[in-house]
């Protein structure tokens, strides 16, 4: 009897240790003008992801503009507090877990990174614009009980000009909000971002140059990792936080693992080879690592059937031959 009480426990134990190191395997659900059905949903479960993202925005004239514009009827439903509740709510409703990640737009798409005030007054106007936008959502991610909330994206100029407002809003998020938090820096940020001590996950939007090939292979983007990787991991044992993949992924274009973060249109020439490798030796050089939580795919649009496919040049794994490589990989995890 004793034997078998031995057993049942170290079963237990080894159950327990293979809970505690499921992986997030997300996609970053892309807001658009109207609700979400099961049949926007379901795809998502299809593609057995467990997590998901949902974003709200607030936008900005310019990057030296203090206003940022949010949660009004001229934006798009699922960028607004209403909207974000209703996608959650109903990827909840599948068992999908969400991460609310509220991001800011500039206007012509320039990039969030180099929001900088010239002046104290305008810092001052930023902020106090920026705490009423990222608390909104706070609020939100307590009222449905999300399970990561992410405190703001891609804003390293904010970050390091006013480390002092950061860290009293980190103060003011906690009160609010009772779930994990994260960060979400870009990938050439992330190593200098100051308050990585007061989240519960590292966060990095992995858009890493892994190789020069016009058609990478995996070999290639796997030795291309290799620089990355171990400065990935220093920060990771530095602060004695798990390492949480904001967003990742690669367009099928050529050259996709040379500079991934690239969205211009003018990149066209589909290379759907070069999106399955990339994306395979992401897969292979950081899932099996305790120290690495997942992540979550850019990007996964709600209209399923009419998105993607093999003659898209964009992110989106919708409709091909990545996808099937994300559903495989998710289900092992």
């Amino acid at each position: 009897m004793k034997y078998i009480n031995l057993l049942f426990l170290c079963l237990i134990c080894v159950l327990q240790s293979c809970t505690s190191q499921t992986k997030i395997n997300g996609v970053s659900f892309v807001a658009a003008g109207i609700p979400v059905t099961d049949k926007h949903v379901n795809p998502v479960v299809a593609v057995n992801a467990n997590y998901a993202t949902v974003m709200p925005f607030g936008f900005i004239k310019d990057l030296k503009h203090p206003e940022i514009v949010h949660n009004t009827d001229r934006q798009w439903f699922g960028e607004s507090r209403a909207g974000v509740k209703q996608y959650a709510n109903s990827l909840e409703a599948k068992g999908i877990k969400i991460m609310i990640k509220p991001q800011i737009w500039v206007w012509r798409g320039e990039f969030t990174g180099y929001i900088k005030m010239e002046v104290e007054e305008d810092w001052q106007k930023l902020e106090a614009s920026y705490s009423s936008f990222i608390l909104e959502y706070a609020d939100l991610a307590q009222e449905i009980n999300a399970d990561i909330f992410c405190i703001g994206t891609e804003l390293e100029q904010f970050v390091a000009n006013r480390p002092e407002y950061w860290n009293a809003l980190i103060i003011e998020i906690k009160k609010i909000y009772k779930g994990k938090l994260t960060y979400a820096a870009n990938w050439d940020e992330f190593k200098r971002t100051p308050f990585w001590s007061e989240l519960d996950y590292i966060g990095v939007d992995a858009y890493f140059p892994v190789s020069d090939s016009k058609t990478p292979t995996v070999e290639e983007c796997l030795l291309g990792w290799k620089v990355h990787k171990p400065v990935i991991k220093e920060v990771s044992d530095t602060y004695k936080k798990p390492i949480l993949f904001t967003e990742y992924g690669y367009r099928s274009v050529d050259y996709a693992g040379k500079e991934p973060w690239k969205s211009e249109r003018s990149m066209n020439v589909v290379n759907l080879e070069a999106q399955n490798n990339t994306t395979k030796a992401l897969f292979e050089t950081f899932w099996k690592e305790d120290w690495f939580a997942g992540g979550f795919v850019w990007k996964w649009f709600i209209e399923h059937d009419t998105v993607g496919g093999e003659n898209n040049s964009q992110f989106t794994p919708q409709n091909k031959p990545v996808e099937e490589i994300i559903k495989a990989h998710f289900k092992k995890q």
